[in-house]
C-alpha cells in the first residue's frame, strides 16, 4: 500500500510498532496505537489516514486479547482522527464480519450467494465481532464528526508467491468453503485503500462498509456448480460467470471504481 501511494504521488507518514531500523530510516514511526497519545502524535499534520492495525485474524492470541487489542486500536485511530480534522479514514474491516466461517453445516451456510453488503451483520468469531463493532463505532464517529469513514472487508489477501499453492487446494472443494473459496491479490488491496481516499464524499456516505475481492475464486471449477455441490439448497441470486467471486464486488466497483487487476491465473499454469 505504502509503495502504492508513493507510485501516485503522495506524501506517506508509516507507522507500525514492529517498524525496523531500516524502515525509521526511510521515514517509518513505530508506534503502539493502543496508546492514545501515540495516536495523536502519528495523525498530527496529516491530511488522511489509511489504518491497516489490528491483530490480523482469529485464532493467533486468546479471544479476550483480540477483541480487546482491535477495539482499542480502532477507536483510538478513529477518535483521534477526528479530533484532528482528517478529511478521510480509510481502514480494514474483513470478510468475517459477512458470516465466516461457512460450512455445509446447518446453520454455518450462508444465506445466499454471491454474499454481499446485505449478508453483513454476522460475527461467528470475537475476531469479527471486534470488526462488526468498530464498523459501528465507526459510523457514529462519521456522523458525529462530518468526517468520512470507509471500511474495506477484505478477503483473504494474497500475493504472487502464494498462488503457487493454489493446485493443492483443488481436490478438496471443503478446504476452502470457508469463505467461498474467496482472496484478493495485495496489490488490489493497495488500489482500493487509494480509490477510497479520492472517491467523492457523497459518493461513499450511504457505503461505509465494501466488500473487497478479487473478480475469480481460487479454484478451477465453476463457481456456480462448485457452490451448488458444496451448499446444495442455498440460492445463487444471480447467473454468475464461470469462474466468478462468490463474494460480490459489485457495490464496490459502483461507489469507489474498484476493479481487480490481478489473479492466480496470471500466475499459475494449470496441469
Amino acid at each position: 500500500m505504502v509503495r502504492d501511494l508513493l507510485e501516485h504521488g503522495y506524501d506517506v507518514v508509516a507507522t507500525d510498532i514492529s517498524s525496523s531500523r531500516k524502515d525509521i530510516e526511510q521515514g517509518a514511526v513505530r508506534a503502539d496505537l493502543t496508546d492514545y497519545g501515540q495516536v495523536l502524535e502519528v495523525l498530527k499534520g496529516v491530511d488522511a489516514v489509511i489504518h491497516l492495525a489490528n491483530i490480523p485474524a482469529p485464532g493467533i492470541y486468546t479471544p479476550a486479547v483480540t477483541f480487546n487489542a482491535n477495539m482499542s486500536l480502532n477507536f483510538n485511530v478513529f477518535h483521534a482522527a477526528a479530533r484532528c480534522g482528517l478529511s478521510r479514514v480509510v481502514w480494514a474491516s474483513s470478510e468475517t464480519t459477512l458470516g465466516l466461517s461457512f460450512s455445509d453445516q446447518e446453520g454455518s451456510r450462508p444465506r445466499y450467494a454471491p454474499v454481499d453488503e446485505l449478508h453483513y451483520p454476522v460475527p461467528t468469531t470475537t475476531y469479527a465481532l471486534s470488526k462488526v463493532a468498530s464498523e459501528t463505532i465507526a459510523g457514529h464517529i462519521a456522523q458525529w464528526s462530518g468526517i468520512p469513514f470507509v471500511a474495506l472487508r477484505f478477503s483473504n489477501i494474497m500475493d504472487p508467491d502464494d498462488y503457487r499453492d493454489f493446485p493443492s487446494m483443488w481436490t478438496d472443494p471443503h478446504a476452502r468453503e470457508w469463505n467461498l473459496w474467496g482472496y484478493v491479490d495485495g496489490r488490489d488491496v493497495a488500489t482500493a485503500c487509494r480509490l477510497s481516499l479520492t472517491t467523492p464524499s457523497e459518493a461513499i456516505a450511504d457505503s461505509p462498509g465494501l466488500i473487497i475481492a478479487a473478480a475469480d475464486t481460487v479454484m478451477n471449477r465453476p463457481s456456480a456448480a462448485l457452490f451448488h455441490e458444496v451448499f446444495p439448497g442455498v440460492p445463487l441470486t444471480r447467473d454468475i460467470g464461470e469462474f466468478e467471486t462468490l463474494l460480490s464486488i459489485d457495490r464496490a466497483r459502483e461507489v469507489i471504481g474498484y476493479e481487480p487487476r490481478h489473479s492466480w491465473r496470471d500466475h499459475v499454469v494449470e496441469p
